[in-house]
């Protein structure tokens, strides 16, 4: 299905303003999620219950308050809730161009696709363009659903990627944890940089990696709507947290247990995409039985329809 997109904006290059489309970057793949339900099968629904006489307060009859204090809350109307929205911007206001090496990951948030609307084609070329030669991405601002944004604009091959960026107070700072700086000996970091150089890959390949836990639960679902037992799997022992270990006999062990593998290509497991793989080919290839064949089974048919929704 064709992407859809979310909004149309402009996007504010100085005295330029370039049409755009904005499409999500990203389609969720959320866990599998499981229904709370009574024994017999039948939905169960949330209330609302109040702290003070255990009564069930319907949302009509609810309020929004902010505790300033212990047990002490300011009330708001919904439309003062409203005033203070931030109101929609179709704007995406250029401020700054920065190198793109500049921004740290960490402050990345949600990330959108920006396509070029009617008569925008030429300046998001030369935007993109501009901007892939002198290496430097754009800073700048956007009012999107009641919240105001610093986003960053960088170009991609295909065209240009808008990325919300986190404000610097909604960052934690490694410096909090108080982590100790310990002293490593040339010998442990020459060891180091060979077990690096016998793995090491030229580059993130995104499509060598799966959802495998989503996998293994998908096919445990299968095999629980074909009426089979779910095996668990058993947890692989690993060294206790406080056992002290001499870095440089590890670092040789890893050389050693690898060192049948080319440097610079994977090692012999099976890659994460294999095993992706080999799972979801074991739930195509079960038959789900009847619904008559199975005394359990006479919602077999709906779970599916709403599994294949999701």
């Amino acid at each position: 299905m064709a992407a859809r997109a979310i909004a149309s904006l402009t996007l504010g290059f100085g005295l330029v303003s370039i049409p755009v489309k904005l499409y999500s970057a990203t389609e969720s793949s959320a866990a599998v999620r499981f229904n709370l339900l009574t024994k017999d099968g039948s939905r169960v629904k949330q209330q609302y219950v109040s702290e003070k006489d255990g009564k069930i307060v319907e949302r009509a009859d609810m309020v929004k308050g902010y505790e300033f204090e212990k047990d002490k809350f300011v009330l708001f109307e919904p439309a003062e809730l409203k005033a203070l929205e931030e109101g929609s911007d179709h704007v995406i206001e250029i401020v700054a161009f920065v190198p793109q090496k500049s921004i740290d990951p960490i402050y990345y948030d949600k990330a959108y696709m920006l396509a070029p609307d009617k008569r925008g084609g030429k300046p998001y070329a030369l935007l993109a363009e501009a901007m892939r030669n002198s290496e430097r991405c754009a800073l700048a601002r956007w009012s999107w659903k009641a919240k105001r944004y610093v986003v960053q604009v960088r170009p991609a091959e295909d065209g240009l990627v808008l990325q919300q960026l986190y404000f610097a107070g909604e960052v934690r700072s490694l410096k909090d944890l108080n982590i100790e700086r310990v002293d490593v000996t040339q010998g442990e970091l020459d060891l180091a940089l060979q077990l690096i150089d016998q793995i090491a890959a030229d580059g993130y390949d995104p499509a060598a990696y799966q959802d495998e836990e989503k996998a293994r639960v998908l096919a445990a679902i299968d095999r629980k709507i074909a009426g089979q037992q779910i095996v668990t799997h058993e947890e692989v022992e690993s060294p206790a947290s406080g056992q002290v270990i001499d870095l440089m006999e590890a670092l040789r062990a890893s050389l050693n247990k690898r060192g049948g593998t080319a440097a610079g290509k994977a090692v012999s497991k099976p890659a994460a995409g294999e095993v992706a793989a080999t799972a979801t080919k074991e739930r195509k290839g079960i038959k789900r039985a009847a619904p008559a064949e199975l005394a359990a089974a006479e919602d077999a048919p709906r779970v599916a329809r709403a599994r294949a929704r999701k």
